[in-house]
This record gives structure tokens, C-alpha cells and sequence, in this order.
């Protein structure tokens, strides 16, 4: 009853107000959305879009009004209203999450005259679509997903060496830089069929590659690329008919894997083996490069080399309408499948870019080509993202490109394409910060030995039966690793399945990933919270303190990993330099709570 008579009085309030107000502020009232706007975004709701953050909605109340007063009013509403941020008592915006009937919920609090408006929570993201007035030719940018990707990452910084006919990168002698690739960053490469500095391109090959890695994009000329803010290190191996050595392409694999590379596209290959050329290929993904190359164009069932040496990562071709070009080798060495184009329909059909008239060097062209050659360097700039997204090496770069992958039939890996189709933002994506976290797993076992060394010989656990145990050691390798194999098992699960193959790949601490979003990291999961809860049962319940030492023994060792490589910036805490203390705190804590679990009774 005191409620309603609040409200009456509140109503009352503001239609005198409104009474008193001028006519002239009639036009500063805001006007509402239109019906079909309304029926769009309950729809969105009902339809569970991602566009409306599930059982979330905003209210704005009126300027003035009180944590007490809209705390009054929560009961008969059936939410929880908190302010958004410290700006939230002077603007009045408030949140409230798990709300189970959202359109419902909304209609009660609209009726209140001190709300302005109530409205589900909105997902908002940022986009990119370039300017440059060819961008809608390039079908294969959008099959790979590259508006999306581009939003997190460009590869900056990233070097990518491009082994092939050379580069159109610079004004010399007879040669000039094609205008699309003006303000692309260079490195210094090397012409190792003319022995000097100079790597121009006299083929044409080389510079269109180069171009599908990091054209000047958003430029307002000509075509996009795909890691557009790379660096690229031009190699020249091949001559103006197109043709190399395994010498000169051994001394350029190992030229760029000295020199700072983090990425080698070879879009280019032959039938026969060459241990030069696979020692070379080894030499470089030792010193943590990823090396890519182009299958070859024979159409049959044999991959060629370089793409076939241990430690390449061999790319097939698919056309327009996703299927393998028929030109495209293929095999049991390939690993992945990209946009290479099919001009069988015109030339619409291939991959455009910017490169050099073969005739005359001087003369700048934009071409449509097609080949493995072509589909190569799309794998090749995605490695370049995923560097440039944290990855430190081959493996953890080859991890996320194949997880990505769109599986073609249904199938996790094929002769035909690989692990399948390239999608660069589902690789970012399934990126998680550096693959499984090894290290963190060591870390994990470094402080077992702590913690069994701090019990006395009687309290003691068997080691083996620690180790061994899969009630301890499930929850030891979910929270430090998680089972990072099941996007590889079931890349094409979604809906529910999807859900759970991405929260049960990624340790226990970064499932804040899935909650939260990627660009938050949340220190109620990089903390000691969830074993302090799971040990409470634990204490009355011994048969489950095995898996709660596990869990709690990997936290620790995850916790302790993020402070010794830099630890992240925690949300929510007021200085980053908070950090590091409280992942140190929360380490200490799981492991008294791993050391309590342990820890043997009957002694």
C-alpha cells in the first residue's frame, strides 16, 4: 500500500511538472521508438539474436532518483537493479541480469513515471568495411570472414616473408612500387637470383601474393588485404619466367627465419624432395616460424614440395561456392583449404589484387588469378593475425588456423581440404591467448612437490596414487589446460554441443572468456574463489577432496603462470598494478586448500 501511494505521489509529481512546463520544450521531449521498431527488438528477444544480451535489460531512471527508491520498487518488479558504473548515480542508468521474463519484467517498470526508459541490454560491436572501391570484388575476404576478424586484429608489426618473384615495394631503376602497396611497412629482404638488396618483382607473381597478405587497405584505392597492418619482407627466388632454385629457396627460408620473420609464404613448390629445402623448412619452425605453402596446381591427389615437408602447413584451393578448385593437389600432407579462385565462370572468379604488368615492370595492374598460389597467403596473413593476437609459436598458430577451419561434409579432416575451409575470425576466436598453457601445467606440478614436501612422511599421499588418480587429475588438467583436443574432435558441433566443446577446450579460469567476452578478464575466475567454494563440501564429503585438491593444486599453478609472464589487467580493480599481488594471494591460498585436500587423516 505505501508502495502504490509512492507511485501516485511520484505521478502526481510529474504531471504537475509537466503542467508547469513551457510549450516551448514541447520539441525537447524524446520521442519514442516507432512500432516497428519496438516489434524488431522484441523479436531479437524472442529470438535469442545476438544483438540482445540474454536476460539483460537497461533502465534509466530520471535524474535525482536513489538506490533506496528504485530498492523499493525492486520486489514488486522481481529484479535486482544495480547502477552501471560510478557515473550511474548522476545518470540514473541501471542494470539488471537474470531476468527470466525480459518483456514482461519491462512493461511493469515502464509504468513507473520515474523510469525514462526500460529496454533490453544491447550487444554492440565495432565494424570495419574498407573503402577501397574494389572490396566488393573480393569475394574471398568475405568467405574467410574477414569483416569480423578484422575488428580484432591486423597483424601489426607481425613480419611476414613473401619467397616468390619479389616485390613491386620500391622506386628503382626501371621498377616502381604498385600504388596499392604505398604505406605498407617493409623490411629489408634480399634478390637472391641477382645477389643484391634489391628483391623487385619482374614476374608479377610475387607482388599479387604480397598483396593478398598486406595490400594498403581502407586507402581509397584499388583492393583490401587481409593482415593489412603486417610487415613484409620481400624474397626474391624465382626469375621473370618463374622459375628457382632449391638453393636459393633454402638460403631464403633461412635468410627470413634469421632475420625476424614470424611468417613464410611460398606460393610456390615442384614434384621432387630436396633435403636442402626440408632442412631448411625444419631450421625455421625451430626458431619458431610458421611456414605456409601452396599444395600445388596439378589437380591430383599428391601434394607437392615445399608444402609437403614436415612442419608446413600445406594450403588447398577452393572456388567461389567453397568447393576444391579442380586445379588443386591434394592428400594425405594437406592441412587446410583457402580461397584460391575458379575461372571457369570469368575471371570474377579469381582472387584480385594489385600487381605489375609481366610486360612492363613500370606498369601497374589490377589481376584476377587463380591457384594454390593465390589461396596460400590468406593462410599465411591469418598466421600474421594470430601473432599479432599473442601466439609464440608454430604450433599454437597451426592450432587455432585449424580449429577455425569451416569442416567441409562434416568431417574433422579430408584428403580434399584439410581440417577445412580458412575462416580467420573463427581462428581469432578460438585463439585463446597462446593455446593450451603448457606451462601452466608445469607450474601445476612444480607446486604439487611444494605442497607434498610440507607434509609430514605419514600425512603424506602416495605419489603415484596422486598422480594417477582421475578424480585429482581431471580437475588438475581442466583448470590448467582444459581439453584444448576437443575443438580439433568436434570442430563443426554448435548450438548446445558448440557451447560446451568451447567452455570444456579452454581451462577452468578463462571460461570468464565465455561469460564475460574476450576483452575481460574477470579476477572472480583468476582467483582462489572457486576451490575456496568446492572445498567447503569437501569437508564433510571426503571421498570429493581429491578432485578439489586437483582443481585447486591447478588454479594455483595457472595463477602462479599469469603473474611470472606479466599478469593480466583484471577488471574491475582500480590500478593494474594490483594485478600481480592478487594472483600471488590466490596462489598462496590454493594452495593451503590443495595442501588441506591432500593431506592424509589416518596419520
Amino acid at each position: 500500500m505505501r508502495m502504490r501511494r509512492w507511485n501516485v505521489v511520484l505521478a502526481a509529481l510529474a504531471l504537475s511538472a509537466s503542467a508547469c512546463a513551457p510549450a516551448s520544450r514541447e520539441s525537447e521531449v524524446p520521442v519514442g521508438p516507432d512500432a516497428a521498431a519496438q516489434a524488431e527488438v522484441a523479436e531479437a528477444v524472442a529470438g535469442g539474436s545476438d544483438d540482445v544480451v540474454s536476460g539483460a535489460i537497461v533502465v534509466d531512471f530520471k535524474d535525482g532518483t536513489t538506490q533506496a527508491e528504485f530498492d523499493a520498487w525492486e520486489q514488486a518488479w522481481g529484479v535486482d537493479l544495480e547502477f552501471n558504473s560510478l557515473e550511474g548515480p548522476r545518470t540514473g542508468v541501471t542494470l539488471a541480469v537474470g531476468v527470466n521474463d525480459v518483456e514482461d519484467v519491462l512493461q511493469r517498470i515502464r509504468q513507473n513515471p520515474a523510469v525514462e526508459s526500460a529496454e533490453p541490454l544491447m550487444q554492440v560491436r565495432s565494424s570495419f568495411t574498407p573503402n577501397d572501391p574494389q572490396y566488393a570484388s573480393q569475394w574471398n575476404l568475405r568467405m574467410i570472414d574477414m569483416p569480423k576478424a578484422w575488428d580484432g586484429n591486423r597483424g601489426k608489426g607481425v613480419v611476414v616473408a613473401v619467397i616468390d618473384t619479389g616485390i613491386a615495394y620500391e622506386d628503382h631503376d626501371d621498377f616502381k612500387q604498385v600504388p596499392d602497396l604505398k604505406g605498407v611497412s617493409f623490411v629489408k629482404g634480399y634478390d637472391f637470383v641477382n645477389d643484391d638488396e634489391h628483391a623487385n618483382d619482374d614476374h608479377g607473381h610475387g607482388t599479387h601474393v604480397a598483396g593478398t597478405i598486406a595490400q594498403a587497405t581502407n586507402n581509397g584505392e584499388g583492393v583490401a588485404g587481409v593482415a593489412f597492418d603486417a610487415t613484409l619482407m620481400p624474397l626474391k627466388v624465382l626469375n621473370h619466367f618463374g622459375s628457382g632454385t632449391s638453393a636459393d629457396i633454402a638460403d631464403a627460408i633461412r635468410f627470413a627465419a634469421d632475420h625476424d620473420a614470424k611468417v613464410i609464404n611460398m606460393s610456390l613448390g615442384g614434384g621432387l624432395y630436396s633435403q636442402v629445402m626440408a632442412s631448411a623448412v625444419e631450421y625455421a619452425r625451430k626458431k619458431g616460424v610458421t611456414v605456409v605453402a601452396a599444395a600445388g596446381n596439378t589437380g591430383r591427389g599428391r601434394v607437392e614440395f615445399p608444402a609437403a615437408y614436415p612442419g608446413a602447413v600445406a594450403v588447398g584451393a577452393v572456388g567461389p561456392d567453397g568447393s576444391r578448385a579442380p586445379y588443386s593437389s591434394y592428400g594425405k600432407e594437406l592441412d587446410i583449404a583457402a580461397p584460391g579462385g575458379d575461372k571457369r565462370q570469368g575471371d570474377s572468379g579469381g582472387i584480385l589484387q594489385n600487381t605489375i604488368d609481366p610486360r612492363d615492370p613500370s606498369r601497374s595492374v589490377y589481376a584476377w588469378y587463380q591457384g594454390t598460389s593465390m589461396a596460400a597467403p590468406h593462410v599465411a596473413a591469418v598466421a600474421a593475425m594470430l601473432y599479432g593476437a599473442g601466439a609464440k609459436n608454430p604450433d599454437e598458430v597451426e592450432q587455432a588456423l585449424y580449429a577455425g577451419a569451416k569442416a567441409a561434409d562434416e568431417q574433422a579432416w579430408s584428403e580434399q581440404y584439410g581440417h577445412g575451409v580458412l575462416n580467420a575470425n573463427a581462428s581469432l576466436q578460438a585463439f585463446t591467448g597462446g593455446g593450451p598453457r603448457w606451462p601452466s601445467l608445469g607450474w601445476a606440478a612444480a607446486l604439487l612437490v611444494v605442497v607434498l614436501l610440507t607434509l609430514r612422511g605419514r600425512e603424506r599421499p602416495g605419489f603415484l596414487n596422486i598422480l594417477f588418480r582421475p578424480a585429482f587429475f581431471v580437475p588438475l588438467v581442466l583448470s590448467t589446460v582444459g581439453f584444448f583436443f576437443l575443438r580439433t574432435w568436434f570442430t563443426g558441433a554448435s548450438g548446445a554441443a558448440g557451447d560446451v566443446v568451447n567452455v570444456a577446450s579452454l581451462p577452468i579460469p578463462d571460461w570468464q572468456r565465455i561469460i564475460f567476452g574476450r576483452a575481460t578478464v574477470s579476477p572472480l575466475f583468476y582467483s582462489a574463489l572457486i576451490p575456496l567454494v568446492l572445498s567447503l563440501p569437501a569437508i564433510i564429503w571426503r571421498g570429493f577432496r581429491p578432485a578439489v585438491g586437483g582443481l585447486a593444486l591447478g588454479f594455483a599453478g595457472f595463477l602462479a603462470y599469469a603473474a611470472w609472464v606479466g599478469a593480466p589487467a583484471l577488471a574491475w580493480m582500480p590500478f593494474t598494478f594490483l594485478a600481480k599481488p592478487w594472483l600471488g594471494f590466490n596462489t598462496v591460498v590454493c594452495l593451503v586448500i590443495a595442501r588441506a585436500m591432500l593431506k592424509r587423516e589416518d596419520a
